[in-house]
C-alpha cells in the first residue's frame, strides 16, 4: 500500500475509533438485518465478538506501515473462522457492510476515494485470512 492510501485509511478511521462500540453495534445490526443467513454463524451473545472485531480493525490500522506483522495473526484468524462455518463468499459481505457503516457514520467526511481505499485494504485482509482458511481446510482434509 502506498503512503497516501495508508494516510487516508488512518485519517478516516481516527474519528470512527472514538466511536468504536457504536461502529461495531451498527455493523452487526446491518450485517444481520441484510444477511440473516449469517446470524447462525455467531453466538447468541455477540458482545465478545464485537470486542474482537474492533480489536482486529485497530490491529490492522496500527500495522498498515508494517504489514508483515499482520500476516500471521490474519492467517490464524482465517483458520479459526473455518470452525465457525465461515465461507469465502462471506468476506465480501463483511467488507461491504463495514464500509457502508463507516460511510454512514462519517457523513460528509466520507468520499468515493475512501470507499475504494477501504475496499482495497479489506480485500487484502481477506486474502490473507483466506490463506489461513485454505490451510486449515487442507489440514482437516489431510487428517480425514
Amino acid at each position: 500500500m502506498d503512503h497516501a492510501l495508508i494516510e487516508r485509511l488512518e485519517g478516516s478511521f481516527k474519528p470512527l475509533a472514538a466511536r468504536g462500540p457504536e461502529l461495531v453495534d451498527r455493523f452487526y445490526a446491518h450485517l444481520f438485518a441484510e444477511n440473516p443467513g449469517v446470524r447462525p454463524l455467531f453466538p447468541t451473545d455477540i458482545s465478545g465478538q464485537k470486542k474482537k472485531l474492533l480489536a482486529s480493525i485497530v490491529l490492522v490500522i496500527q500495522n498498515l506501515r508494517s504489514p508483515e506483522k499482520l500476516s500471521q495473526p490474519l492467517q490464524e484468524m482465517g483458520a479459526r473462522h473455518v470452525s465457525y462455518g465461515t465461507q469465502p463468499e462471506h468476506y465480501p459481505i463483511v467488507r461491504d457492510t463495514l464500509i457502508g457503516v463507516m460511510k454512514d457514520m462519517s457523513g460528509p467526511a466520507w468520499s468515493e476515494q475512501l470507499s475504494a481505499d477501504w475496499r482495497a485494504a479489506l480485500d487484502l485482509v481477506a486474502s490473507v485470512m483466506l490463506e489461513g482458511h485454505r490451510s486449515a481446510l487442507a489440514s482437516i482434509e489431510h487428517m480425514s
